[in-house]
This record gives C-alpha cells, structure tokens and sequence, in this order.
C-alpha cells in the first residue's frame, strides 16, 4: 500500500520500530498501547461540535466501550461534565470509582433482574428502561423522580447486522404504539419527571441517518408530550457515531454532523418558545476507537492450502474479527507503507477455526518475531478480551508526553484460578 493511501492519525507510532520494540520488550505483547493525546483531541472535538450546536447538552461516554480507569480519569480531568453511559452494575461501580458524578450518569440495562434495578436506583439519575415489565420490576422497589424509556422506532442501522440494536428484530427498545402504556404507568405512580432515548445501531457514517433518526424520536416525543401532558426534561439520541475502521471509509464530519441535528432539534423545540429538553448522546468509539492499537508479534508463518501468519494475539486478545467479522488496519510495525508480497490470514493460537483478526489480507512479508499492529482497538477491545482456553488478558500501556506508563498489568496464570477453592496444592 502506498504511503498516501494509509490514513491513520497514529501510523507515527507504528512506523517507529525502535519505540514499539522497546515497548513489547517492557511490557511484553500481546499489549494494548493509548495515545492519551488523540483521546483528548477526539473528546475536546466532540464537546466543540456540541456547544456549537445545542446550548444544552450531555455527553454520556458509553463505558461498555473502554472501562479503563486510568482513561477514564483522563477524559474527566479534561472534560468535568464528561457523563457515563451504564449498562451494568460493573460500570456503575467504575463511574463511581472515578468520580463521574451521578446526575450525569444514564443507565440503560435489559432484562434486568431486581438486585441490578435497586442498584441502578442508587446510582444513577437517569434511569433508562428497556421494557414496561423493567418499570413494574423497578416500581416494588422504588418509585422514581424521573424515568425514560428506550424507543424502538422500527427501524435500525449499524456497520453490520449484530450491531443493529432497532428495528422488528432488535431485542431492545419499546415499540412506537407501545411506549405510551410504558409513560402513562410511570405517570400514574407520580413520576414527575421524563426522558426518551433511542440507540438504533452502531458505526453509522452517515450523518443524514442521524437526522433522520433523530425526526423519529422527537416526533415521537412531542405525540407522547401531548398525548400524556407532560414536557421532557432530556432527549437521547444514544451513540452508534461511527468511525473509518477501512481505508475506503471518511470519517463523520462532527461540526456537519451536529450542526444538523442542532437545526433539525430546534425546529422541534424553539428556545424562544420556552424551555427546551436537554440533548444527551451516549459516544463510545467515536471518542475512543482510534485512540488504541494492539501490538502483536509473530510467532509463526504456515503455508498450508492458504497461508497463516501466526500472532500471539488471537480472539482472546481481541473479539470483533471472530464475533463480527469485522475489518481493522493491521500494519508490520516499522514498515507500514512496504510492498505487500503476501496474502494471508491472520490467526492467533486458540483452538477455534474462527480465531482470526484477519482474512485474505495483503500484507508486507513478515518473519518470525516481526511485530505488527493492529488498529481502533480501543472501543470493545480490551473490554471484550477473555481467557478463552486459559490464557491471561493482556496488559494495557498509556502513552501520555511521549513516555509510556502501565495502566493495566498483564494477567497471570495465579489470577485466572484465584478465586477458585480446590484441594489440591503444588506440593500435593
């Protein structure tokens, strides 16, 4: 691939041999490596696209993308009204730890049982419930000031069909002629106070789609205001902002992006007509994504029927390829821009057929010890890494004013079984 065509705000890393080997040396690979510097630059880009569109607003980082405290902290230092994005108890729990105050914090979980729902009461201001039955489960416990509820509003868009999270066969969400029985319960218990939101699919690029999705919920909004004499108090278009994971892909134009959805927000709610709900959006790789690379070596090349580069970075390591078949930029590291001899899949070590990161990929000839990257990993990566056949997580590395520190230390055996209790001893 010729050096104009790889686009990549951090290829400098992986062009520089010298610095990605010293880092697999201290901290051994598989790794996953942050550029603190790209994050923020990602978060300050997406609060200026905001405030220059919506007066008030809410971003709500969706945790279930990176749950690292270490980047979280980075991002609050950086941005103070930086809100969470909760789907479990767990990511209530590191809101807390890192100080992501609760009336900043939505929490949008599914079938969920009583004990996650008493929590979420406690945790959280903005209770987001995906199903009527979630309210009668959270109303034996308590009563809320505020509640939303997640519309299905029939259709859905996503990069692929797993991650299409609307429409007739999305498990989330209420249906349109549902939702009203949904708010008119709650109303009827004294809820005071309302939201709506709607998450439809992720690794959207195209802003028109926003727009559009955007008209369905608030028309929805003002039928539901009117029907049930109430005014939102916030409205959530969730996340699903996309990023360019293939070389052919532009990235979203936030200022366009968010300019529209401010035009298309305000024919809907005037401010000169009175108050307007707050505007939340709930990002998640859009902030993060391109933010991460996964260093990897190669630990054996296989010419068998079709050939095989060999990493020590497999489904375990790193989930999306296998799960979604999706496809991330791997460069050799050192050598981004050399000729391509060689077309491969990538595979890891794990006793599965479908542990690949990548598949027929034209790539430069590599041997035995090369290291390669693998990119945007830093949404859904280390947060979907397992120990599938007994293998540790990886470790994490910041790399913050040109020097690198651990933010996460590699796994060891002693940590897979430490919370098991068996009678059996090294010593017999």
């Amino acid at each position: 691939m010729a050096t104009s065509e790889i686009k990549h705000p951090l290829l400098p890393f992986v062009a520089d041999d010298g610095a990605m080997e010293e880092l697999a040396q201290q901290y051994g690979t598989p790794v996953y490596v942050y550029d603190g510097e790209q994050l923020l630059s990602n978060l300050t880009h997406l609060d200026n696209a905001l405030s220059s569109a919506f007066s008030l607003y809410q971003i709500c980082f969706a945790l279930k993308a990176n749950t690292n405290p270490h980047l979280l902290s980075l991002m609050k230092e950086s941005l103070p009204t930086l809100g969470a994005d909760c789907s479990s108890p767990g990511e209530l729990y590191i809101a807390d730890e890192v100080g992501i105050d609760r009336e900043r914090r939505i929490y949008t979980g599914n079938y969920e049982s009583t004990e996650e729902l008493k929590l979420a009461i406690e945790s959280a201001e903005h209770l987001n419930l995906d199903d009527i039955t979630s309210y009668e489960r959270l109303s034996r416990i308590a009563v809320p000031k505020q509640i939303s509820f997640r519309l299905n509003p029939g259709f859905g868009s996503g990069s692929f069909p797993e991650v299409v999270t609307a429409g007739k066969e999305a498990k989330f969400g209420i249906p349109e002629e549902k939702i009203v029985n949904a708010y008119r319960l709650a109303q009827k218990d004294g809820v005071k106070s309302f939201g709506i939101q709607c998450m439809s699919g992720s690794g959207n690029l195209d802003s028109d789609y926003f727009v559009h999705l955007l008209t369905a919920i608030l028309e929805n909004a003002r039928r539901l205001e009117k029907k049930l004499g109430f005014s939102f108090s916030f409205i959530s278009l969730g996340g699903g902002y996309g990023v360019p994971y293939e070389n052919d892909q532009e990235p979203l134009d936030l200022d366009d992006l968010f300019g529209k959805l401010g035009k298309t927000f305000h024919e809907f709610y005037n401010p000169a007509n009175g108050p307007v709900p707050k505007f939340m959006i709930e990002p998640g790789k859009i902030i993060i994504a391109d933010a991460g690379f996964l260093l990897t070596r190669v630990t054996g090349i296989k010419e068998s029927y079709k050939n095989f580069v060999g990493l020590d970075a497999g489904m375990n390591t790193f989930l999306r390829p296998a799960l979604y078949k999706t496809y991330h930029k791997i460069f050799k590291v050192g050598e981004p821009d050399a000729p391509e001899g060689l077309v491969a899949d990538f595979t890891g070590g794990i006793c599965e057929n479908t542990d690949r990161l990548a598949t027929d990929r034209s790539f430069p000839e590599v041997e035995e010890g090369d290291l390669v990257a693998v990119m945007d990993v830093g949404a859904y990566g280390f947060s979907m890494a397992n120990q599938y056949n007994t293998r540790p997580k990886p470790a994490e590395v910041l790399i913050e004013n040109g020097k690198s520190h651990l933010i996460r230390r590699r796994e060891t055996m002693e940590d897979i079984f430490s919370h098991t209790d068996w009678n059996g001893s090294k010593n017999g």
